[in-house]
């Protein structure tokens, strides 16, 4: 074979990255010669994958309820990857934030588009019955969307709504984080008593959580916003994204769950509760929780009316079927 130019610059810039780590470049040359060539099957693990779908019971919709669930959490770390890239990033300009929050709102968006898969794709009958051996398991659990909301915004946007007047919003993270909203949607419905899912989740996840809460303080989604030039701040595009993120977030998605919610466990004799025993009629429609990453981008009417009429309109529609 011969030894091109083109050939001969690629060696010699291996050579150099080598040498820069201490290594011997035909050292990793042989190991390239013994390698095997890569295939799908093994670069997606797809074995591995394939087999990671446990149910605990005999009902075949359950593969469906598992599945979906997976596929969401594998998007929610694609979102975090981009939150976290744009957190570190300095001195932000406009093209890489808007990157980087478009790639964010186009895995949101998928994930709000394609909710109908299991809605639509598990029977009820069968739901209701397998359901029952996830106790006290919920998607409420989910540390990666928690994590999503702690990279997007300021803390004090994300605590619950009741006690968010109490602050002014300075206060150090450790002060915020025990009146973070979720403490107070895994309550039992008539006593208000923390649910077994809370408990385990805040066991699991509280000390990581606090941790990452402090992180954020100055590299989350609105300080890398603020970051920009005030010429940028205020360009339409990059305030679209913005909110188009915090609807997404806030109000899409949650409202994709309360549909769900409405479909599953709603019922004309009284409505059933959810696996992990959340308070899911107060705890997920947006109007409710009023959760708003970005309240400074929004009117005060917007903020007043926040989820209602997406909301209103969607029970109207569900219960005309139940």
């Amino acid at each position: 074979m011969e030894i091109t130019n083109e050939l001969q610059e690629r060696l010699n810039l291996l050579t150099a990255k080598y040498e820069a780590i201490g290594q011997d470049l035909i050292s990793y040359l042989d190991g390239l010669l013994y390698s095997e060539v890569t295939t799908y099957w093994d670069y997606i693990q797809l074995d591995t994958l394939l087999s990671l779908q446990k149910p605990k019971t005999n009902f075949p919709d359950e593969i469906v309820f598992i599945g979906y669930h997976q596929i969401t959490e594998l998007y929610f770390k694609l979102a975090l990857q981009e939150l976290m890239c744009l957190g570190k990033e300095k001195t932000p300009n406009k093209a890489i934030f808007l990157m980087r929050v478009q790639r964010v709102n186009r895995y949101f968006e998928a994930l709000i588009r394609s909710f109908s898969i299991m809605v639509e794709g598990m029977d009820q009958k069968e739901f209701l019955r397998f359901r029952m051996a996830l106790l006290p398991a919920s998607g409420f659990q989910s540390v990666q969307y928690r994590q999503i909301e702690l990279y997007s915004t300021d803390l004090i946007n994300l605590v619950t709504l009741e006690k968010r007047q109490v602050f002014s919003g300075e206060e150090p993270p450790e002060n915020l984080f025990p009146f973070i909203y979720w403490k107070y949607g895994a309550t039992e419905q008539l006593s208000g008593k923390k649910t077994l899912t809370l408990t385990q989740f805040e066991n699991r996840y509280d000390e990581e959580l606090l941790d990452l809460a402090r992180h954020c303080r100055s590299m989350n989604l609105w300080q890398g916003y603020l970051k920009l030039s005030l010429e940028e701040q205020a360009d339409a595009e990059v305030i679209d994204a913005l909110k188009t993120n915090d609807l997404n977030v806030n109000v899409f998605w949650p409202l994709a769950h309360f549909k769900s919610a409405v479909r599953y466990l709603a019922k004309s004799d009284g409505d059933i509760s959810a696996t992990g025993g959340t308070n899911w009629q107060k705890y997920l429609p947006p109007k409710f929780q009023k959760r708003i990453f970005y309240p400074k981008l929004w009117s005060q009417e917007e903020k007043d009316t926040w989820g209602k009429g997406w909301v209103e309109h969607q029970i109207r529609e569900i219960l005309k079927g139940v």
